[in-house]
C-alpha cells in the first residue's frame, strides 16, 4: 500500500478507524456522535498517543505547546472511553481512531452519515478488516474485502456502482483485497488524501464512555 496515503498500517501500527464524510466541517462531524464527549482540544498525533497511554498521568512535558489547565480542565484525560481526532482536505473531514473499534459502531456511522454520505475504514490490531458506505444514515454496504460477496449493507450495488472496487479485488493478490479495495473507492469517492493530513494539531475529543 501506498504509504504517503493516509490511511495506512506505518501511521497506526495497532490498528484504526477512519470515517470520511462529505459537506460538514471537523468539529460537526466530532458533534454528531452519539455520546456524551469532552471539550474538543487540538492535538497532534503524538500528542494523543501520549495522552491514550498515560492519562490523567499525562504531564505538561508530554504535551509541550498545549494549554495545559486547559487539557485538564477540557475531560480529555478521562481514561474510559476513545480518543478522536477529525480534520479535513480538499473538501472532505475525516475522524480517526487509534486503534478502534468504537467509530465501527453501527450508531456512530449512520449518525455522522445523516445528509451527506460517509465511509469507514477499519484495521484490527491483528490486520482483520472491515469496510462501511453509508448514505443519509442509511448503512448501504458492510463487508470484508477477503469475502465482498457477504456484504451486510441494505443495497451492496450502490458502492459497487459508484466505486468498482470489485475489479480493484479480482485484479490483484487476494491478500491485498482490503488495500486495493479501499484505494478504489477513496479514489472514486474522492476521498483520498495524503498522510500528511494527519499531522498538524487537529480538533480531538474523548468519548467517555464509548466503549
Amino acid at each position: 500500500m501506498n504509504t504517503l496515503i493516509f490511511p495506512n498500517s506505518n501511521l497506526y501500527e495497532t490498528g484504526y478507524c477512519v470515517i470520511f464524510v462529505r459537506a460538514i466541517p471537523p468539529t460537526e462531524a466530532l458533534s454528531r456522535i452519539p455520546y456524551d464527549k469532552s471539550e474538543v482540544v487540538d492535538l497532534d498525533r503524538s500528542e494523543l498517543d501520549a495522552i491514550k497511554e498515560l492519562g490523567s498521568e499525562v504531564d505538561q512535558d508530554d504535551v509541550l505547546g498545549v494549554d495545559f489547565d486547559g487539557l485538564e480542565n477540557s475531560g480529555i484525560l478521562d481514561s474510559r472511553g476513545p480518543l478522536l481526532r477529525s480534520g479535513s482536505h480538499a473538501g472532505c473531514t475525516f475522524i480517526v481512531e487509534p486503534e478502534g473499534p468504537f467509530l465501527a459502531q453501527e450508531e456512530v456511522l449512520k449518525a455522522v452519515s445523516r445528509g451527506t454520505s460517509a465511509l469507514l475504514a477499519q484495521v484490527s490490531e491483528t490486520a482483520a478488516a472491515w469496510i462501511f458506505y453509508a448514505e443519509d444514515g442509511e448503512i448501504l454496504s458492510s463487508f470484508d474485502p477477503l469475502f465482498p460477496d457477504s456484504d451486510f449493507g441494505k443495497q451492496p450495488t450502490v458502492l459497487e456502482g459508484l466505486t468498482g472496487y470489485r475489479r480493484a479485488i479480482d485484479s490483484g493478490e487476494r491478500a491485498d483485497a482490503y488495500e486495493n479495495s479501499l484505494r478504489q473507492i477513496q479514489e472514486s469517492l474522492e476521498y483520498a488524501m495524503p498522510a500528511t493530513v494527519d499531522a498538524p494539531r487537529l480538533p480531538s475529543v474523548r468519548v467517555p464512555n464509548g466503549y
